[in-house]
Protein backbone atom coordinates (compact mmCIF):
# COMPACT_ATOMS: atom_id res chain seq x y z
CA UNK A 1 0.00 0.00 0.00
CA UNK A 2 1.21 3.63 -0.53
CA UNK A 3 3.17 5.56 2.44
CA UNK A 4 1.17 7.79 4.72
CA UNK A 5 1.18 11.17 2.99
CA UNK A 6 3.09 13.07 5.81
CA UNK A 7 5.97 10.80 5.05
CA UNK A 8 6.00 10.90 1.25
CA UNK A 9 5.64 14.86 1.33
CA UNK A 10 7.80 15.42 4.31
CA UNK A 11 11.26 16.75 2.87
CA UNK A 12 9.48 18.57 0.11
CA UNK A 13 9.60 22.81 0.61
CA UNK A 14 6.32 23.55 0.83
CA UNK A 15 4.87 20.39 1.61
CA UNK A 16 0.80 21.52 1.82
CA UNK A 17 0.88 23.13 -1.23
CA UNK A 18 2.72 20.12 -3.27
CA UNK A 19 0.26 17.70 -1.80
CA UNK A 20 -2.91 19.59 -3.10
CA UNK A 21 -0.94 19.58 -6.75
CA UNK A 22 -0.08 15.52 -6.93
CA UNK A 23 -1.02 12.57 -5.26
CA UNK A 24 1.12 8.89 -4.09
CA UNK A 25 -1.17 6.01 -5.26
CA UNK A 26 -0.71 2.55 -5.44
CA UNK A 27 -0.93 1.23 -8.62
CA UNK A 28 -0.10 -2.94 -8.92
CA UNK A 29 2.59 -5.30 -7.19
CA UNK A 30 4.74 -4.83 -10.63
CA UNK A 31 4.64 -1.03 -10.71
CA UNK A 32 4.02 -0.76 -7.14
CA UNK A 33 3.34 3.34 -6.18
CA UNK A 34 3.51 5.75 -8.75
CA UNK A 35 3.33 9.31 -8.74
CA UNK A 36 -0.47 11.40 -10.19
CA UNK A 37 -1.74 14.81 -11.01
CA UNK A 38 -4.52 16.18 -9.09
CA UNK A 39 -4.73 19.12 -11.20
CA UNK A 40 -3.69 20.44 -14.28
CA UNK A 41 0.25 21.33 -15.05
CA UNK A 42 1.68 23.02 -17.55
CA UNK A 43 4.83 22.50 -19.66
CA UNK A 44 7.49 23.88 -17.69
CA UNK A 45 5.44 24.67 -14.29
CA UNK A 46 7.94 23.12 -11.22
CA UNK A 47 5.87 20.68 -10.01
CA UNK A 48 7.79 20.55 -6.20
CA UNK A 49 10.88 21.07 -4.64
CA UNK A 50 12.67 18.36 -2.39
CA UNK A 51 15.57 17.51 -0.31
CA UNK A 52 17.20 14.42 0.06
CA UNK A 53 16.85 12.34 2.96
CA UNK A 54 20.39 11.65 2.78
CA UNK A 55 22.99 12.85 0.46
CA UNK A 56 26.96 12.60 -0.63
CA UNK A 57 29.82 13.08 -3.00
CA UNK A 58 31.26 10.73 -4.97
CA UNK A 59 34.35 9.03 -3.30
CA UNK A 60 36.55 10.03 -6.27
CA UNK A 61 35.91 13.48 -6.18
CA UNK A 62 38.47 14.70 -3.78
CA UNK A 63 40.75 12.69 -5.75
CA UNK A 64 40.04 14.71 -9.09
CA UNK A 65 40.23 18.13 -6.61
CA UNK A 66 36.15 18.59 -6.93
CA UNK A 67 35.30 20.60 -4.18
CA UNK A 68 31.62 20.81 -2.71
CA UNK A 69 30.06 21.49 0.68
CA UNK A 70 30.22 18.24 2.75
CA UNK A 71 26.20 18.74 3.23
CA UNK A 72 24.12 20.00 0.51
CA UNK A 73 26.97 19.71 -2.52
CA UNK A 74 27.36 22.68 -3.43
CA UNK A 75 30.52 23.71 -5.17
CA UNK A 76 33.07 25.70 -3.64
CA UNK A 77 35.03 27.02 -6.02
CA UNK A 78 34.66 29.55 -7.26
CA UNK A 79 33.93 29.48 -11.32
CA UNK A 80 37.49 31.01 -12.18
CA UNK A 81 38.93 28.34 -9.59
CA UNK A 82 36.77 25.79 -11.51
CA UNK A 83 37.67 26.85 -15.02
CA UNK A 84 41.47 27.06 -14.94
CA UNK A 85 41.35 23.32 -12.46
CA UNK A 86 39.42 22.35 -15.29
CA UNK A 87 41.52 23.38 -18.20
CA UNK A 88 44.96 23.12 -16.66
CA UNK A 89 45.54 26.66 -17.68
CA UNK A 90 46.60 28.46 -14.25
CA UNK A 91 46.61 32.00 -14.71
CA UNK A 92 42.97 32.32 -16.61
CA UNK A 93 40.69 35.19 -15.99
CA UNK A 94 37.29 35.06 -16.53
CA UNK A 95 34.88 37.73 -17.55
CA UNK A 96 32.24 38.74 -15.50
CA UNK A 97 33.26 37.55 -12.32
CA UNK A 98 30.46 39.18 -10.63
CA UNK A 99 28.38 36.94 -12.22
CA UNK A 100 29.37 33.96 -9.39
CA UNK A 101 27.59 33.82 -6.87
CA UNK A 102 30.23 31.26 -4.65
CA UNK A 103 31.00 32.74 -0.88
CA UNK A 104 34.41 31.49 0.27
CA UNK A 105 33.69 33.81 3.25
CA UNK A 106 30.75 31.75 4.14
CA UNK A 107 32.83 28.19 4.32
CA UNK A 108 33.44 26.63 7.36
CA UNK A 109 34.85 23.32 8.22
CA UNK A 110 33.98 20.87 10.77
CA UNK A 111 36.02 21.97 13.49
CA UNK A 112 37.25 18.12 14.40
CA UNK A 113 37.90 16.56 11.19
CA UNK A 114 38.04 19.76 8.54
CA UNK A 115 35.88 18.62 6.06
CA UNK A 116 34.12 21.77 4.25
CA UNK A 117 30.85 23.00 4.44
CA UNK A 118 29.14 25.87 2.18
CA UNK A 119 27.47 27.49 5.38
CA UNK A 120 27.32 27.16 8.94
CA UNK A 121 23.98 26.05 8.25
CA UNK A 122 24.78 23.14 6.48
CA UNK A 123 27.68 22.56 9.05
CA UNK A 124 24.97 22.69 11.69
CA UNK A 125 22.51 20.42 9.69
CA UNK A 126 25.20 17.89 8.51
CA UNK A 127 25.99 17.91 12.51
CA UNK A 128 22.41 17.48 13.73
CA UNK A 129 22.00 14.96 10.94
CA UNK A 130 24.49 12.30 10.86
CA UNK A 131 28.10 13.64 10.77
CA UNK A 132 28.54 13.40 14.81
CA UNK A 133 28.90 9.53 13.71
CA UNK A 134 30.58 9.73 10.72
CA UNK A 135 33.05 12.73 12.06
CA UNK A 136 36.93 10.85 11.93
CA UNK A 137 38.07 13.85 14.33
CA UNK A 138 41.83 13.77 14.45
CA UNK A 139 41.80 10.46 11.98
CA UNK A 140 40.49 11.88 9.22
CA UNK A 141 43.69 10.71 7.07
CA UNK A 142 44.45 7.56 9.03
CA UNK A 143 44.48 5.04 6.07
CA UNK A 144 43.79 2.59 9.08
CA UNK A 145 40.32 4.00 10.60
CA UNK A 146 37.52 1.63 9.79
CA UNK A 147 35.51 4.18 8.00
CA UNK A 148 38.63 4.99 5.32
CA UNK A 149 39.28 1.13 5.03
CA UNK A 150 35.55 1.46 3.63
CA UNK A 151 35.72 4.44 1.23
CA UNK A 152 39.59 2.55 0.09
CA UNK A 153 37.86 -1.04 -0.48
CA UNK A 154 34.40 0.89 -2.36
CA UNK A 155 37.57 2.74 -4.75
CA UNK A 156 39.40 -0.44 -5.57
CA UNK A 157 36.25 -1.46 -6.81
CA UNK A 158 34.33 1.24 -8.33
CA UNK A 159 36.14 3.55 -10.93
CA UNK A 160 34.93 6.29 -11.93
CA UNK A 161 31.90 7.31 -13.66
CA UNK A 162 30.26 6.50 -10.23
CA UNK A 163 26.73 5.98 -10.13
CA UNK A 164 26.39 5.53 -6.70
CA UNK A 165 28.58 5.48 -2.96
CA UNK A 166 29.17 3.42 -0.30
CA UNK A 167 28.40 6.51 1.85
CA UNK A 168 25.43 6.78 1.32
CA UNK A 169 24.60 3.86 2.66
CA UNK A 170 26.77 4.72 5.62
CA UNK A 171 24.87 8.09 5.89
CA UNK A 172 21.42 6.05 5.99
CA UNK A 173 23.42 3.82 9.10
CA UNK A 174 24.66 6.95 10.76
CA UNK A 175 21.07 9.43 10.02
CA UNK A 176 19.03 6.26 12.24
CA UNK A 177 22.01 6.23 14.78
CA UNK A 178 21.67 10.39 15.68
CA UNK A 179 17.75 10.20 14.89
CA UNK A 180 16.32 10.53 18.49
CA UNK A 181 12.95 8.40 16.44
CA UNK A 182 15.13 5.90 15.12
CA UNK A 183 12.09 3.93 14.05
CA UNK A 184 10.44 6.81 12.51
CA UNK A 185 13.56 6.90 9.96
CA UNK A 186 13.53 3.26 9.64
CA UNK A 187 10.51 3.67 8.46
CA UNK A 188 11.40 6.09 6.23
CA UNK A 189 13.63 4.33 4.25
CA UNK A 190 11.49 1.45 4.22
CA UNK A 191 9.74 3.50 1.73
CA UNK A 192 12.28 3.25 -0.70
CA UNK A 193 12.31 -0.24 -3.19
CA UNK A 194 15.38 -2.65 -1.90
CA UNK A 195 14.19 -5.99 -3.67
CA UNK A 196 17.69 -7.34 -4.96
CA UNK A 197 15.74 -8.99 -7.95
CA UNK A 198 12.52 -9.88 -9.82
CA UNK A 199 11.63 -13.27 -9.74
CA UNK A 200 8.84 -12.96 -12.22
CA UNK A 201 11.13 -11.19 -14.39
CA UNK A 202 14.17 -13.40 -13.33
CA UNK A 203 16.25 -10.64 -12.99
CA UNK A 204 18.65 -10.01 -10.44
CA UNK A 205 20.38 -6.39 -9.92
CA UNK A 206 23.53 -6.51 -12.24
CA UNK A 207 25.79 -5.43 -9.21
CA UNK A 208 24.67 -8.62 -7.20
CA UNK A 209 25.07 -11.12 -9.43
CA UNK A 210 28.26 -14.09 -8.78
CA UNK A 211 30.32 -11.77 -10.62
CA UNK A 212 30.59 -9.76 -8.03
CA UNK A 213 30.00 -11.69 -5.04
CA UNK A 214 33.53 -11.45 -3.63
CA UNK A 215 33.44 -7.83 -3.64
CA UNK A 216 30.25 -7.54 -1.78
CA UNK A 217 31.31 -9.80 0.66
CA UNK A 218 34.48 -7.77 1.32
CA UNK A 219 32.50 -4.49 1.52
CA UNK A 220 30.37 -5.84 3.60
CA UNK A 221 32.48 -7.03 6.19
CA UNK A 222 33.99 -2.97 6.23
CA UNK A 223 30.94 -1.63 6.44
CA UNK A 224 30.09 -4.03 9.56
CA UNK A 225 33.34 -2.94 10.90
CA UNK A 226 33.09 0.57 10.54
CA UNK A 227 29.60 1.12 11.20
CA UNK A 228 27.54 -1.66 13.39
CA UNK A 229 24.45 -1.50 14.82
CA UNK A 230 22.52 -3.20 17.03
CA UNK A 231 19.26 -1.19 15.85
CA UNK A 232 19.67 -2.18 12.45
CA UNK A 233 21.49 -5.44 12.85
CA UNK A 234 19.32 -6.56 9.74
CA UNK A 235 21.59 -3.88 7.19
CA UNK A 236 24.62 -5.87 8.01
CA UNK A 237 23.82 -9.46 7.86
CA UNK A 238 24.70 -10.41 3.96
CA UNK A 239 21.15 -10.53 2.80
CA UNK A 240 20.28 -7.28 4.50
CA UNK A 241 23.41 -6.00 2.96
CA UNK A 242 22.33 -6.68 -0.53
CA UNK A 243 18.86 -5.33 -0.03
CA UNK A 244 20.47 -2.08 1.12
CA UNK A 245 23.25 -1.96 -1.80
CA UNK A 246 19.94 -2.36 -4.37
CA UNK A 247 18.14 -0.15 -2.31
CA UNK A 248 21.11 2.56 -3.08
CA UNK A 249 21.71 1.43 -6.16
CA UNK A 250 18.13 1.19 -7.41
CA UNK A 251 16.84 4.84 -6.16
CA UNK A 252 19.93 6.77 -5.84
CA UNK A 253 19.51 9.85 -7.91
CA UNK A 254 22.43 11.58 -9.21
CA UNK A 255 22.99 15.42 -8.15
CA UNK A 256 25.95 17.30 -10.41
CA UNK A 257 26.95 20.33 -9.34
CA UNK A 258 29.23 23.33 -10.72
CA UNK A 259 29.77 27.20 -10.34
CA UNK A 260 31.40 27.09 -13.87
CA UNK A 261 28.03 25.61 -15.64
CA UNK A 262 26.60 28.64 -13.51
CA UNK A 263 28.52 31.17 -14.37
CA UNK A 264 28.02 30.26 -18.57
CA UNK A 265 24.31 30.15 -17.95
CA UNK A 266 24.37 33.67 -16.18
CA UNK A 267 26.50 34.95 -19.02
CA UNK A 268 24.01 33.66 -21.48
CA UNK A 269 21.10 35.86 -19.49
CA UNK A 270 23.34 38.71 -20.14
CA UNK A 271 21.85 41.66 -22.20
CA UNK A 272 24.83 43.09 -24.27
CA UNK A 273 25.50 44.80 -27.63
CA UNK A 274 25.91 42.49 -30.80
CA UNK A 275 29.92 42.34 -30.43
CA UNK A 276 30.64 41.73 -26.88
CA UNK A 277 28.11 39.08 -26.93
CA UNK A 278 30.03 37.02 -30.22
CA UNK A 279 33.72 37.91 -28.07
CA UNK A 280 32.11 36.35 -24.81
CA UNK A 281 30.68 33.46 -26.84
CA UNK A 282 33.67 32.80 -28.66
CA UNK A 283 35.76 32.81 -24.82
CA UNK A 284 33.40 30.39 -23.85
CA UNK A 285 33.24 28.17 -26.56
CA UNK A 286 37.29 27.90 -26.36
CA UNK A 287 37.51 27.37 -22.78
CA UNK A 288 35.26 24.44 -23.60
CA UNK A 289 37.55 23.15 -25.95
CA UNK A 290 40.42 23.53 -23.75
CA UNK A 291 38.78 22.32 -20.83
CA UNK A 292 37.70 19.11 -23.22
CA UNK A 293 41.50 18.32 -23.88
CA UNK A 294 42.42 18.50 -20.17
CA UNK A 295 40.18 16.75 -18.80
CA UNK A 296 37.11 15.06 -20.91
CA UNK A 297 33.77 14.54 -19.23
CA UNK A 298 34.03 14.91 -15.88
CA UNK A 299 32.78 18.55 -15.02
CA UNK A 300 31.20 18.60 -12.43
CA UNK A 301 31.22 17.48 -8.46
CA UNK A 302 29.12 14.76 -8.58
CA UNK A 303 26.97 12.62 -5.76
CA UNK A 304 23.65 11.07 -5.17
CA UNK A 305 20.35 11.13 -2.66
CA UNK A 306 17.83 9.43 -2.06
CA UNK A 307 14.56 11.40 -2.54
CA UNK A 308 11.70 10.42 -1.03
CA UNK A 309 8.64 11.59 -3.02
CA UNK A 310 10.71 11.62 -6.38
CA UNK A 311 11.18 8.23 -5.57
CA UNK A 312 7.59 7.44 -6.01
CA UNK A 313 8.02 8.73 -10.39
CA UNK A 314 8.09 5.60 -12.51
CA UNK A 315 9.71 5.38 -15.61
CA UNK A 316 8.61 6.16 -19.24
CA UNK A 317 10.68 6.36 -22.18
CA UNK A 318 8.71 9.25 -23.35
CA UNK A 319 8.67 10.61 -19.87
CA UNK A 320 6.22 13.89 -19.04
CA UNK A 321 8.71 15.80 -16.43
CA UNK A 322 12.21 15.62 -15.46
CA UNK A 323 14.40 16.30 -12.28
CA UNK A 324 16.88 19.21 -12.43
CA UNK A 325 19.13 20.70 -9.31
CA UNK A 326 17.91 24.93 -10.24
CA UNK A 327 19.96 26.45 -6.78
CA UNK A 328 23.26 24.35 -7.43
CA UNK A 329 22.78 22.24 -4.36
CA UNK A 330 20.75 18.88 -3.47
CA UNK A 331 17.41 20.21 -4.09
CA UNK A 332 15.60 18.40 -6.98
CA UNK A 333 12.96 20.32 -8.88
CA UNK A 334 10.31 17.89 -10.89
CA UNK A 335 9.24 20.13 -13.82
CA UNK A 336 6.72 19.15 -16.19
CA UNK A 337 8.15 18.39 -19.73
CA UNK A 338 4.82 18.38 -21.07
CA UNK A 339 1.09 19.37 -20.14
CA UNK A 340 -0.14 17.03 -17.83
CA UNK A 341 -3.52 16.67 -17.30
CA UNK A 342 -5.58 15.61 -13.69
CA UNK A 343 -5.32 11.88 -13.51
CA UNK A 344 -2.29 11.74 -15.55
CA UNK A 345 0.33 9.83 -14.09
CA UNK A 346 3.82 11.56 -13.84
CA UNK A 347 6.60 9.72 -14.89
CA UNK A 348 10.47 10.48 -15.42
CA UNK A 349 12.87 8.48 -17.30
CA UNK A 350 15.57 6.11 -15.57
CA UNK A 351 17.77 6.92 -18.86
CA UNK A 352 19.49 9.41 -20.12
CA UNK A 353 18.75 11.17 -23.69
CA UNK A 354 21.23 9.03 -25.59
CA UNK A 355 19.89 6.02 -24.24
CA UNK A 356 16.42 6.90 -25.00
CA UNK A 357 17.59 7.08 -28.30
CA UNK A 358 18.32 3.51 -28.37
CA UNK A 359 16.39 0.56 -29.71
CA UNK A 360 13.97 -1.19 -27.51
CA UNK A 361 16.31 -3.83 -26.74
CA UNK A 362 19.30 -1.73 -25.64
CA UNK A 363 16.71 0.49 -23.50
CA UNK A 364 15.37 -2.74 -21.90
CA UNK A 365 18.85 -4.16 -20.89
CA UNK A 366 19.74 -0.83 -18.95
CA UNK A 367 16.58 -0.84 -17.01
CA UNK A 368 16.72 -4.65 -16.56
CA UNK A 369 20.12 -4.92 -14.70
CA UNK A 370 19.34 -1.61 -13.34
CA UNK A 371 16.15 -1.13 -12.51
CA UNK A 372 14.74 -4.84 -12.46
CA UNK A 373 11.71 -4.33 -14.67
CA UNK A 374 10.55 -4.65 -18.01
CA UNK A 375 9.10 -1.36 -19.71
CA UNK A 376 5.74 -1.44 -21.01
CA UNK A 377 5.31 2.49 -21.58
CA UNK A 378 3.52 3.58 -25.19
CA UNK A 379 7.01 3.69 -26.61
CA UNK A 380 7.95 0.12 -25.87
CA UNK A 381 4.51 -1.13 -26.59
CA UNK A 382 4.63 0.94 -29.90
CA UNK A 383 7.94 -1.03 -30.80
CA UNK A 384 7.25 -4.76 -29.64
CA UNK A 385 7.40 -6.07 -33.26
CA UNK A 386 10.94 -4.78 -33.52
CA UNK A 387 13.64 -7.25 -33.71
CA UNK A 388 15.30 -7.77 -30.34
CA UNK A 389 18.98 -6.86 -31.59
CA UNK A 390 20.91 -3.55 -31.07
CA UNK A 391 21.86 -1.38 -33.51
CA UNK A 392 25.08 -1.10 -34.88
CA UNK A 393 25.83 1.36 -33.27
CA UNK A 394 24.31 -0.16 -29.57
CA UNK A 395 26.66 -3.04 -30.64
CA UNK A 396 29.89 -1.12 -30.79
CA UNK A 397 29.44 1.11 -27.12
CA UNK A 398 27.93 -2.04 -25.60
CA UNK A 399 31.01 -3.93 -26.50
CA UNK A 400 33.28 -0.83 -25.57
CA UNK A 401 31.29 -1.20 -22.04
CA UNK A 402 31.94 -4.71 -21.47
CA UNK A 403 35.66 -4.31 -22.05
CA UNK A 404 35.34 -1.80 -19.56
CA UNK A 405 32.76 -3.15 -17.28
CA UNK A 406 35.41 -2.99 -14.49
CA UNK A 407 36.28 0.03 -14.37
CA UNK A 408 32.86 1.26 -14.97
CA UNK A 409 30.94 -0.81 -12.42
CA UNK A 410 32.76 -3.06 -9.55
CA UNK A 411 36.59 -4.41 -10.20
CA UNK A 412 37.98 -7.68 -9.03
CA UNK A 413 39.99 -7.72 -6.16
Amino acid sequence: MAAPVDDMFSFCVDPGKVSTGVDVRFINHVKGKGLFAKKSIKKGDAIFLERPLVSAQFLWNALYKYRACEYCLRALETAEENARRLSGIPGLSLPHPELCHVRPELHQACPHCQVMYCSSECRQAAADEYHRVLCLGSSQDDPDHPINKLKDAWRSMHYPPETSSIMLMARMVAAVKQAKDKAHWQTLFSHFCSRTGNEEEQIAHKLLGDKFRGQLVLLQSFFKAALHDDHLSRWFVPEGFRSLFALVGTNGQGIGTSSLSRWVHACDALQLPAQQKEQLDSFIDQLYKDIEKETGDFLNCEGSGLFLLQSSCNHSCIPNAEASFPDNNFLLQLSALSDINPGEEICISYLDCCQRDRSRHSRHKVLRENYLFVCSCPKCISQMDEPDVTSDEDEEEEGEAEGDEMEDEMTDV
